[in-house]
Formats: structure tokens, sequence, C-alpha cells
């Protein structure tokens, strides 16, 4: 335990030097991750929505956005990340089902009746 938070504390100093002066992409994402592994939700949030203004239709951004947001349990965002997510592409149904950060999401109605409709679709009952 002790080793992990080391470990997450040296990442989340080391992602915040390499993004001071420019907002490398990879490390904002790699910096939000760490920040949300470690607890910070509001600053994970806060590197989401710099990611999203930098790529606002990439999915895997829009998902971990929509993360963010259900785990600060602001559904009424979560669900708009949510869907723009899986809008732009986002499928991996086990992710969806199975991922903590979506739990406070998946008790939503919303959430239900969005999922019964995309899994319906054909490209997305696939996968």
């Amino acid at each position: 335990m002790k080793k992990t938070n080391l470990r997450r504390n040296f990442e989340i100093r080391f992602f915040e030097r390499l993004v001071k002066d420019q907002p490398f992409y990879e490390a904002l994402v790699c910096l939000a991750n760490a920040y949300s592994a470690s607890g910070f939700y509001e600053k994970g949030l806060e590197i989401d929505k710099k990611i999203i203004s930098l790529n606002p239709d990439d999915m895997i951004a829009n998902y971990n956005i929509a993360c963010s947001y259900s785990l600060l349990n602001d559904i009424d965002n979560a669900i708009i990340y949510f869907k723009r997510a899986v809008l732009l592409g986002y499928d991996d149904i086990k992710g969806i089902l199975s991922d903590p950060d979506l739990n406070n999401l998946r008790r939503d109605k919303r959430f239900s009746l969005f999922f019964n409709k995309m899994k319906k679709s054909s490209d997305f009952a696939l996968k």
C-alpha cells in the first residue's frame, strides 16, 4: 500500500511538472488518471476538462470525463459525456458495466434507459 501511494505521488509530481508550461495531451491524460486513482477527483476533473477542450471528439476523453463527473456524483454531466462517448464510438460494454468510476452513474435510471437503447443497436450489441 505504501509503495503504491509513493508511486502515485511520484507520477502526479512528474506529470504536473511535464504539463506546467505546455499542455502535452498524453501527459494530461496520465495526470488525470493519477489524480483520480489517488482520490483527487476534483483535480482529475479539471484536467479532464482541459483534455476535452483540446480534443472534444475523443471518445476516450469523453468517457473519462463522464467517469470523473460520476465519481463526484454530478450525474447530469456524467450522463451527457457518457452519451457523447458512446455516440463517438465507445463500445466497451464490459468496461461500462464493471468500471467502479461509473457506479454512481449506473444507479441513475437515465443510464439504464440509454444503455438499453444502445444495446439494441446492431453495432453496439456485437461487442
